[in-house]
C-alpha cells in the first residue's frame, strides 16, 4: 500500500509542530478544475514539515462558502417535502454536521438568464419594489436559522432592462444602479432582518470604477457601513486600479477572483487586500469533484493567499440537461419522491469548516503551510487566542493529543471513505506517527468537536410524475411555480383579474434585461420535466393582458437545451400570436416553420393543446383542431416548455403534462383524431 507517514511533535505555549515525513508514491488519480497533478515519481523522500508560530502569522481566515445563484441552482429545493428540505439544508449549514459552511453567496437576482435559469428581481421596473420574490431570501433565512454566524453576500449577475437608462449598461447611471443594489440590502434587513456582509458589482463583466465609489458612498449614507465590497468577481485586474486609486482602495475591502486555479498575481498582492477565490470548483460532484474540491481549499492559500474559498455551486438542484449538470457540493434534483445526494465536497469542505471559524489565523509559509514534496498540501489554523490548532493535509495530487478525522475517495469502484473520525493521536515525549496514502484528506485537531452529520436515507428517487397538473392555486402571491424554471423571463403568481380564474402565474418581464449570457435576447420561456421526454401531451390556459401584453404565447415539448443557449433551442414550439396568426416552429427563433396559418383571437382566457407523437403533432386552440401534421427535422428529446412571443405580460393558468394516450383521450371529446 502506498503510504506517507508523519512524525508529529507538540509543544506548549509557542505553537511547535513538527511533521517528519516519509513518501513513498505511485502512479496516483488526476484531479482538479483548471490545473491538474499527477504523480508519477516512485523514489523516496523524506522531509521535516515545521509548524511554528514563533515568526508569527500569516493572513486571516476568512471562510469557506457555497454560492446559491447564477442561475436558478437552487431551485427545485423549494418543492421538496419538508422533512428533507431540512435534512438538505442541515447538510449545508448546521455547525458541526455537514458542510457546515461559513459563507452564503446569492445572486441578487436581475431576471436574466445566468446559467440555468433565470431569478427574479426585486425591481421588475422602476415603480415596482417587491421582496416576495424568488427563494434566495427564504435560504438565507434557513441559514441564519441554523448558523447565527454565516456570513451573507449578494452578487448581481444581471439588471432589468430599465436600469440601463435606454443603453445596455448598468453603469449608464450610478446612482440609479447603486439605489438599486442598497434597496436589496434594506430589504433584506427590513423583510427578513437579514445583515448583508458583503456586496459584489457585476458577475464576471466589465467594473466601473465610480459606480464602485458611488455604491460605497451610499451604503455609507443609508447606515449600511459594515456592508464590505468585494470586487470584482471576474479576475484579479482590479488590483491595478486599486493601488493608482486611494478612494477605490478604501472602498474595497477584498479583491474576489473566479477560478484562480489556486493562484493569485503579484499586483493583487501588492495591495495587501484580503484575496478571496470568490467562485471555485464547478466541476461534477463525484470523487473526481471531491478531490479536487479538496486541493482547491488547501492549495487557493498555499499558491495564492487567497483567504475565502466559495463553490458554485451551493447545492446541485436544477433538472438534469441544463448546463453543468451536478455541479454542486450536493444534489438534490427530486423533489416529487424527496431522493437527494450527500457528495462528497460536502465532506471534503467539513475537514475544514468543521475545526475552524472566521477569524482563525494562518501560519506562515514554512512554518506551518507549503506542500508536500512529490504533491499535495499542508495548511495550519490557529485559534485567535492562541489556544487551539488545526492542520488540513491533503493528498490529492492533483497539548497531549490530536483528533483525526480521515477521508480516502474511492476511485475505480473502490468504496469511498469520507469524514471518519479516527483514534486520536497520542503524543508519547511529544512525538506520534500517522501514515497516509494517495487521494486522501487528513484533519489534525485539538478540537473535541466535529460530526459527521447523519440522516435515513431518504425516499427511493422517482421520475418527473405524469400525469402533472398546476392551477397555481397553493402558492403565495409573488412566489414563482415550483418545478416551471424560466430560462428567459420570469414568471410570478399573481391574483387574476377574470372571475373564473383564481390565482395565475404571469410572465412579468416587459423589456430586454441588462443581461449576462451572451447572446441575442429571445422569447421568454420557461422549461418544465424531463430532457428524456418525447412523445407527450401538453396543455395550458392563457390570456393576454390588454396593457403591457406581449405579442403572443407558445407552448412546447422536446426543448433540447436550456441556459445560455436558449436561443438555439429546438423542439416542437406552438406559436399563438395576437394577430391572429399560429405558427409550428422546430426552434424557438423559427429559423424552420413546418406549419401557420389563421385562427380567431378575442381578448380573454382561451386554452391551448399540443400533442406529439414521433414525427405526429396536433395542435388545438379552444377545443378546435388547427393542424394535424407530420413534422420533420431535429425531433430530439427534450423538456415541456411555456413561453411568450416577445416581453410583456402574459398570464397563465391550468397546466396540464401527460401521456401522448392520456392527451388523445382527452382531445377526442372535441375532434377525433385517430
Amino acid at each position: 500500500m502506498q503510504q506517507k507517514a508523519f512524525g508529529l511533535t507538540w509543544t506548549s505555549l509557542i505553537l511547535s509542530l513538527i511533521i517528519f515525513v516519509i513518501i513513498k508514491t505511485s502512479k496516483s488519480n488526476q484531479l482538479g478544475y483548471k490545473d491538474q497533478y499527477l504523480v508519477s515519481n516512485t523514489s523516496r523522500t523524506d522531509q521535516d514539515l515545521v509548524f511554528d508560530d514563533f515568526l508569527g502569522f500569516g493572513r486571516t481566515f476568512d471562510g469557506v462558502g457555497g454560492l446559491s445563484g447564477g442561475g436558478a441552482t437552487s431551485k427545485l429545493l423549494v418543492n421538496y417535502p419538508l422533512q428533507q428540505q431540512n435534512e438538505i439544508l442541515d447538510f449545508l449549514f448546521k455547525p458541526n454536521f455537514g458542510a457546515s459552511l461559513q459563507i452564503l453567496k446569492v445572486e441578487i437576482g436581475g431576471d436574466v438568464q445566468s446559467t440555468d435559469g433565470t431569478e427574479a428581481s426585486h425591481m421588475h421596473n422602476d415603480w415596482d419594489e417587491n421582496y416576495e420574490r424568488g427563494y434566495e431570501w427564504w435560504i438565507m433565512t434557513e441559514a441564519k436559522k441554523r448558523n447565527p454566524n454565516i456570513k451573507l453576500y449578494g452578487l448581481p449577475w444581471g439588471f432589468p432592462g430599465w436600469i440601463g437608462q435606454g443603453t445596455r449598461s448598468p453603469f449608464a447611471k450610478v446612482n440609479v444602479t447603486a439605489d438599486y443594489i442598497v434597496r436589496w440590502v434594506n430589504g433584506a434587513k427590513t423583510h427578513y432582518n437579514l445583515s448583508i456582509d458583503y456586496i459584489g458589482i457585476w458577475n464576471e463583466k466589465k467594473y466601473d470604477i465610480t459606480y464602485i465609489k458611488v455604491l460605497r458612498e451610499m451604503l455609507n449614507q443609508r447606515g449600511f457601513q459594515n456592508v464590505m465590497i468585494i470586487a470584482a468577481d471576474k479576475k484579479w485586474e482590479i488590483a491595478v486600479d486599486i493601488e493608482q486609486d486611494p478612494v477605490l482602495a478604501s472602498s474595497v475591502h477584498a479583491i474576489g477572483c473566479h477560478y484562480p486555479g489556486t493562484y493569485s498575481t503579484q499586483e493583487a498582492l501588492n495591495t495587501n487586500k484580503q484575496l478571496w477565490s470568490s467562485e471555485d470548483y464547478s466541476t461534477f460532484n463525484d470523487e473526481v469533484g471531491g478531490g479536487c474540491w479538496a486541493r482547491i481549499l488547501n492549495q487557493n492559500y498555499v499558491n495564492g493567499l487567497m483567504t475565502s474559498t466559495i463553490s458554485w455551486n451551493l447545492l446541485a438542484s436544477y433538472y438534469q440537461g441544463l448546463p453543468y449538470f451536478r455541479d454542486g457540493l450536493m444534489t438534490a434534483i427530486n423533489p416529487w419522491s424527496g431522493y437527494y445526494e450527500v457528495n462528497t465536497p460536502i465532506w471534503m469542505t467539513a475537514h475544514t469548516t468543521q475545526f475552524t471559524s472566521i477569524g482563525w489565523r494562518y501560519l506562515k509559509h514554512d512554518s506551518g503551510v507549503g506542500k508536500l514534496p512529490q504533491g499535495g498540501s499542508y495548511v495550519g489554523l490557529v485559534s485567535p487566542d492562541g489556544t487551539d490548532l488545526t492542520i488540513v493535509i491533503e493528498t490529492m495530487v492533483n497539548v497531549t493529543q490530536l483528533n483525526v478525522w480521515y477521508s480516502k475517495l474511492g476511485f475505480n469502484s473502490s468504496p469511498d471513505i469520507v469524514f471518519e473520525k479516527q483514534k486520536p493521536i497520542q503524543l508519547i515525549n511529544g512525538h506520534a506517527q500517522i501514515n497516509l496514502g494517495l487521494d486522501e484528506v487528513v484533519t489534525l485537531t485539538t478540537l473535541m468537536r466535529g460530526q459527521k452529520g447523519y440522516y435515513p436515507q431518504p425516499p427511493q428517487q422517482k421520475s418527473f410524475p405524469l400525469p402533472y397538473s398546476d392551477n397555481f392555486e397553493a402558492y403565495r402571491i409573488s412566489e414563482e411555480p415550483f418545478l416551471l424554471v424560466p430560462q428567459i423571463g420570469s414568471l410570478e403568481i399573481i391574483k387574476s383579474q377574470s372571475p373564473l380564474h383564481g390565482q395565475v402565474a404571469r410572465q412579468t418581464i416587459l423589456y430586454p434585461p441588462i443581461e449576462w449570457c451572451p447572446f441575442s435576447l429571445s422569447f421568454p420561456i420557461a422549461v418544465i420535466g424531463n430532457i428524456s421526454w418525447s412523445d407527450l401531451f401538453i396543455q395550458i390556459e392563457f390570456e393576454i393582458p390588454e396593457i403591457n401584453g406581449t405579442t403572443g404565447v407558445f407552448i412546447a415539448t422536446r426543448v433540447d437545451t436550456g441556459g445560455c443557449t436558449t436561443f438555439i433551442a429546438q423542439g416542437i414550439f406552438f406559436f399563438l400570436l395576437k394577430d391572429g396568426s399560429y405558427i409550428l416552429a422546430n426552434d424557438l427563433a423559427r429559423t424552420k416553420v413546418w406549419k401557420q396559418g389563421l385562427f380567431r383571437y378575442q381578448p380573454g382566457f382561451h386554452k391551448v393543446s399540443l400533442l406529439t407523437q414521433g414525427t405526429q403533432a396536433i395542435g388545438f386552440y379552444d377545443d378546435q383542431l388547427l393542424f394535424n401534421t407530420t413534422v420533420s427535422g431535429n425531433l430530439s428529446q427534450g423538456f415541456a416548455a411555456i413561453g411568450t412571443d416577445s416581453f410583456g405580460w402574459a398570464d397563465f393558468d391550468n397546466l396540464l403534462l401527460t401521456s401522448q394516450a392520456d392527451g388523445i383521450a382527452i382531445l377526442n371529446k372535441y375532434h377525433e383524431i385517430v
